[in-house]
């Protein structure tokens, strides 16, 4: 903080503290306008140009503000009329009420001088001529469409264009499972966004909201405040979240899978009820850490009981004292069943698979509350367990709910109709599918849409109209561990080895980097030689 900024935040924060001076001791305001500039003056250039807090600017204040009464007061003031200054205990109780306005005094404006000091007003983005396109989401979807704007603006597209995400890195979700069963490293499941960025901005951090209205995007920005950013055209692509339904004790106990540090928070969980099962002498409570439940039954928690399936297995013999124990795995799916993505013959070929393993199914059961100790499901049953994964439900992210209950409405163009200049996709779009109704959540479609509003804003900037998104699904593959999988592609279904070698190219070929790629084809080959890392991670804690 400068010294013109400091004097003047201290003149400033005086006048309140100078207003109670003039009440408890001369109600003249030229006496106390002056006693007013010249101690907050003197407040400001004694704070520094380092930051206090709100107890410490109290403390500083009220120093001041003795300090002043024992200078002006008890000394300059009788020696200014003549008389000889005395510091005599007589005195000082004659004086006592200036005392009390000059404590008040220092107290008032040591607060005052913090707050002016700590408040920040929202701060406009520079100012610009050209239109200003901002991405709302380090997603599929969001670095889709910044990067294909970034390829536009390139090629001569008049347009700036600002991405903006709580994440600096694109997380490549369908690999996240294996992080959770210890078959990828985190690090190489993510690829740092800039990296991918030539000509488009990228700001680090949280949207808190926006106001279509004026169209200006706040963005918090820590000890900076809240910086606006305007916009001409923005696009929300910022997913969705667990939705636990106000289920009792699901949101404390339950483990999601949406981000890397939810995946090693299981990791560490599952590895963790094993070091603690392989020391505990109760057998019922050895037989509670052993069991791990999956709450959904559609691809995410198909894929994460087999591929958790695989991790405790291959690792079980690191724990002799756990030999000759069965370890349960039991999946728990609303539907009748797993699978409904699937048509019903790959979906029952996926039950037969995992249940041959020996992995429970509880289909057309919900889970209905869970403790620390156990989950309750709606039909009554309780599983015993530690470790409950939650893939049974989303809702769209609060950026979102601010506008609207569900996902947000928008048009076959993704536009948001009503709301000039918004744009939504995703997780958090209700996108018109003219077959299926509406489009569905993958990552797949997340990408084309992506680039899909990226040519429809670039189209608009041009004087052109949109169209309208249309994608009929490459297919769909999902992993049943053991070196298996299901899936339709082109149509046509596949199952076992051949799909498992099919999920894992395809999925290789979508990381966002040859790096990556290289990375993560390292940790698979290790994986088919060495037996799986059951070091814990210092990242992500554990309940067991």
């Amino acid at each position: 903080m400068t010294l013109l900024r400091r004097l003047s935040f201290g003149i400033i924060a005086g006048l309140p503290g100078g207003a109670i001076v003039a009440v408890v001791t001369d109600p003249l305001w030229i006496p106390w306008a002056a006693h007013s500039v010249v101690l907050g003056a003197v407040l400001g250039l004694l704070f520094g140009d380092h930051r206090q807090s709100s107890g410490s600017a109290f403390s500083v204040g009220l120093l001041i503000g003795l300090l002043a009464w024992v200078t002006w007061t008890l000394t300059l003031a009788p020696a200014l009329d003549g008389e000889k200054p005395s510091w005599t205990i007589a005195v000082a109780v004659a004086r006592f009420p200036e005392l009390v306005g000059a404590a008040l005094f220092g107290a008032t404006a040591g607060l005052a001088f913090h707050a002016l000091s700590v408040w920040r007003p929202p701060r406009p983005a520079p100012q610009r001529a050209k239109p200003h396109v901002v991405i709302v989401g380090g997603g599929f979807g969001g670095v889709g469409a910044a990067r294909e704007l970034d390829r536009r603006v390139g090629r001569g597209l008049d347009a700036h264009v600002t991405l903006i995400s709580d994440s600096n890195f694109l997380l490549f979700t369908p690999l996240l499972v294996g992080v959770a069963s210890s078959t990828v490293e985190a690090r190489h499941v993510s690829a740092p966004v800039r990296a991918g960025l030539g000509h488009a901005s990228f700001l680090h951090g949280r949207v808190a909201s926006i106001d279509p209205q004026t169209r200006n995007a706040y963005v918090s920005a820590g000890r900076d405040g809240m910086l606006r950013v305007p916009y001409d055209h923005l696009v929300l692509a910022v997913g969705a979240v667990p939705h636990f339904f106000d289920l009792p004790g699901v949101g404390e106990h339950a483990f999601p899978m949406k981000s890397v540090e939810d995946a090693t928070r299981l990791r560490n969980q599952v590895l963790g009820a094993l070091e603690r099962a392989d020391l505990e002498p109760d057998p019922a409570e050895q037989a509670r850490l052993l069991t791990f439940v999956v709450a959904g039954g559609g691809f995410a928690g198909t894929e994460l009981v087999a591929e958790l399936f695989d991790l405790v297995h291959d690792v079980l013999h690191f724990y002799p004292r756990l030999h000759g124990l069965r370890p349960r795995l039991v999946i728990v799916h609303a539907g009748e069943r797993l699978l409904p993505e699937l048509s019903p013959t790959l979906g029952l070929y996926a039950q037969r698979k995992l249940g041959g393993r020996g992995i429970e199914f509880r289909l057309g059961a919900r889970v209905a509350k869970a403790t620390a100790e156990d989950i309750t499901l709606d039909s009554g049953e309780t599983i015993p367990t530690r470790t409950l994964a939650w893939t049974a439900g989303n809702r769209p992210n609060p950026l979102v709910r601010q506008l609207t209950q569900g996902p947000l409405a928008v048009d076959a163009s993704m536009q948001v109709p009503g709301v000039p200049g918004l744009w939504a996709l995703g997780d958090c779009a209700r996108i018109p599918d003219p077959v299926a109704g509406v489009y569905p959540p993958t990552a797949q479609h997340a990408i084309r849409e992506g680039k899909a509003v990226a040519r429809n804003i670039a189209a608009v900037l041009g004087g052109r109209r949109p169209v309208p998104f249309r994608f009929g699904g490459l297919g769909v593959l999902v992993s049943l561990g053991h070196r298996t999988a299901a899936g339709e592609i082109g149509g046509r279904r596949v199952s076992g080895f051949l799909a498992w070698v099919l999920w894992r190219s395809v999925y290789l070929s979508k990381l966002p980097s040859v790096e990556k790629r290289l990375r993560v084809l390292a940790d698979w080959t290790l994986d088919l030689v060495f037996p799986r890392d059951i070091a814990l991670s210092a990242k992500g804690d554990h309940h067991a």
